[in-house]
Formats: structure tokens, sequence, C-alpha cells
């Protein structure tokens, strides 16, 4: 008989993981330590308006904006996400069109178009095309103010990236799965609603919630509107005391605290939406944390006694 023979099992090395961490670690030392302890930063005049009134009511228009316009873009999006996939040539045609101009134009420039809607056209007529026939007439001015136009505007812009994030989710749905629920004779809107759209959810989360963080972002665009939402009340603030950098950071730190709470609330989404597809998901960023430190003390409390 063959003798068997000890394998000898080698830990994997990385002898440049320690030193590229210690560079890491020398390069964010020497980034805080210039801007925390530069006084041209001025972080007594950011302290000074970072929860200024003024400030908080332009963070509430811009979190205001960011709601209404992702709630109604998730809406139309859906329906033109729908049509596309529809059988029906029309529906199919008009909401690429939607998509191809939305998609090209720049948000500024729609927001400018809509923010002058009532210089192009005096009156909102409903009626019958092509006739004089009117049932109802409204004064643009009257309907189209600061807050609606931008809310319309991000809605319009918006509605066509998430149409495309939703087709796409959809289409990565496994055909077999269409064929299933055609199969048990399930009418459309219930295969589409229980079936399909459960599933796409999983490919369409990620891509939606980095659509929301950019459109909280983009809300900054709104300033052409003369809105005070966040960033243009900043610069109206640092435009009369000429204190421009220490504004922009108190801007620039609200909307990385907005964005990591959208991040934040991404992460448990998607994990509630991996419940079905994984047996152990992952446990969240300090639990893995605190099971390495942990498992660090057992094996040096292991090494300890070994010693002696």
């Amino acid at each position: 008989m063959k003798p068997t023979t000890t394998l000898r099992v080698v830990p994997a090395r990385y002898p440049l993981r320690q030193p590229g961490a210690l560079l890491a670690l020398f390069i964010l030392a020497a980034v805080v330590q210039s801007v925390a302890f530069n006084p041209r930063w001025e972080w007594a005049v950011f302290a000074r308006w970072f929860f200024d009134p003024v400030i908080l009511s332009g963070l509430t228009q811009t979190l205001l904006l960011t709601l209404l316009g992702t709630l109604f873009s998730i809406i139309l999006g859906g329906l033109l996400a729908l049509a596309r996939l529809s059988p029906s040539w029309l529906l199919s045609g008009l909401a690429w069109g939607y998509i191809w101009l939305f998609r090209s134009l720049p948000l500024i420039v729609v927001l400018i178009i809509l923010y002058n809607f009532s210089y192009l056209y005096d009156t909102l007529s409903l009626g019958i095309p092509f006739t004089p026939l009117v049932f109802a007439s409204y004064q643009t001015i009257d309907v189209l103010g600061q807050f609606p136009t931008a809310v319309i505007g991000l809605t319009l812009v918006q509605a066509a990236y998430t149409a495309e994030i939703i087709r796409g989710g959809i289409l990565g749905v496994d055909e077999g799965q269409f064929e299933a629920a055609m199969a048990l004779g399930l009418p459309a809107r219930r295969r589409t609603l229980r079936i399909i759209l459960p599933q796409a959810l999983r490919a369409i989360i990620p891509t939606g919630f980095n659509e929301v963080i950019s459109l909280a972002k983009g809300t900054a665009m709104v300033y052409v509107l003369a809105m005070p939402e966040l960033f243009y009340t900043i610069q109206m603030i640092y435009n009369r005391t000429q204190q421009v950098i220490p504004l922009l950071m108190v801007g620039a730190v609200w909307y990385l605290i907005v964005t990591t709470v959208l991040s934040v609330i991404q992460h448990y989404v998607e994990r509630w939406l991996a419940r079905s597809a994984t047996r152990s998901p992952r446990p969240p960023f300090w639990h893995q944390i605190r099971q390495r430190l942990q498992s660090r003390t057992v094996s040096q409390g292991v090494s300890h006694v070994r010693s002696h």
C-alpha cells in the first residue's frame, strides 16, 4: 500500500499589506492635520453657521425636494418601464422617446425652460385639440411657482433614468419565471406585482439608491430658480459675508450626512431583500469588527497559555 503523505498547509502571505496600510494611515493623518489645524479653513465660522436656522430651513427644502422627486420619479419611471416592455409599438415608442429626450437634456436646461413656461404659454387649457372647445383654463403664472417647477423638473429628468433601471431589473429576471406565472394562469398585473417585481428589486435597489443619492445632490441645481434650498441659501450667505470656504464646508458636510443616511438605508433594504436569496446573510459591518476583535483576543489568550 502506498504510504499517505501529510500535506503541509501554508497560509497565504501578503507582504505589502501592512506597509500599504501604514502608508494609507500616514496619508490620512497628513490630510486630517492639514484640514483640522489650518486656520484658513475658519472652523469657527463653520461652527457658527452649521446649525443656523437659515441653513436648516434650506436643508429642509432640499430633503423635501429629494423626497418628492424620488416618489414621483418612481411612479412615472415605473409606468414608463412597463410601457417600454409593452407589446404595443405605440406605448413602447412613446416611452422610448420620453426617455431619449430627458436623458439627453441637462437638468439645468429643463428647470430654466419650466421656469419660463409662463412666458411661452400664458394659460394651460383642457379641451379638444385643433378645435375651439375648451373645458377649463388656468393661468400658468399661478400654477408653476418655484417649488412646483423644481419638483416637476427633477421628476421629469429623474423618471427617465429610473425607467431604465426598473426595465433592466425586470429583464434580469429569469425567463422561466414569466413562463411559470403564465402557465399558472395568473393575470398580467398579479404576475408583475407578486412574482416579477419582488425578484427584480434585488437588481433595482443598488442602482436605484445611487440615483436617489444623485438626486439629493442634484437638487443644488434648482439654485437657478432662486429657490432657497441648501446650496442657494449658502450662496446668499457667503455673497454677503465673503466667507466662502467655511460656508461651502457647511453644505458639504450636510450633503455628506444626507448621503450617508441614504447609504445606511440602502444597506438594510438590501439585507432585507436578500433574506430569500441567501441562507446566512452577511452580518453588519460593526458585528464583523466585533467578531474579529473577539477572535483575536481568544487567539492571544491561547498563545499566552501555550507559552506558559
